[in-house]
């Protein structure tokens, strides 16, 4: 979920800013990928079985807020920069972290208790299918946003079988990858604010030739 320099850009299309290319806003990235680092990082606590469940409502608002209207609004600022990954990954798992608020508040507690896995699977699915092939489009990032997409997709694939499954312990390890996908998230989001603030490579994120 990196965004690309307006160099890169214009190194990709030969264009240069006199050209009509749009003077870019600062890079959305590290703004986008704290706000999905920090929601992946509570819900998973619950999903890993560290906190009680009983608690899962402190989840919502930063769905919400944060991992939802902060990440879509980074994802319409690559849109801008023209960054098409950034822009589809922070606009979509914006949606998402708003779309799983909307379905854990009015839609699961409606469903058939039997059969609520089964549609909680399927969500999961879903997106575990995005991902996989957000992930092939990562191959030509940086490393460390290589590592995330491949976590993530891990994170949402586990979590489907062990919800189509109904197998908590499946669901756990789930919650684990999550973990671990949040702080890959968190450290791409330190490197980016840090590097641009101190004007210097200070972490790297592993450029991919």
């Amino acid at each position: 979920m990196g965004a690309s320099s307006i160099e890169q850009q214009v190194a990709a299309t030969g264009e240069s800013p006199s050209a009509g290319i749009v003077p870019p806003v600062a890079d959305p990235a590290p703004l986008g990928l704290g706000a999905f680092a920090l929601t992946t990082f509570v819900l998973s606590c619950f999903n890993a079985g560290l906190v009680s469940p009983k608690l899962l409502g402190v989840v919502l608002p930063l769905g919400l807020f944060y991992g939802g209207l902060v990440q879509l609004l980074a994802g319409m600022w690559e849109f801008r920069n023209r960054n098409t990954f950034g822009a589809l990954a922070f606009s979509s798992y914006g949606a998402f972290w708003l779309a799983f608020d909307g379905y854990v508040k009015f839609v699961l507690p409606s469903l058939p208790a039997a059969e609520a896995n089964q549609a909680t699977g399927l969500f999961l699915l879903a997106w575990a299918i995005f991902t996989g092939y957000m992930f092939i489009a990562s191959l030509k990032t940086n490393v460390i946003t290589l590592l995330i997409f491949l976590a993530l997709f891990l994170t949402f694939l586990v979590l489907a079988i062990g919800a189509l499954s109904a197998n908590s312990g499946i669901g756990t390890l789930g919650g684990w990858i999550g973990l671990i996908t949040a702080a890959l998230a968190w450290y791409g989001s330190f490197a980016g604010v840090t590097n641009a603030t101190w004007k210097r490579t200070v972490l790297p994120v592993g450029p991919i030739s």
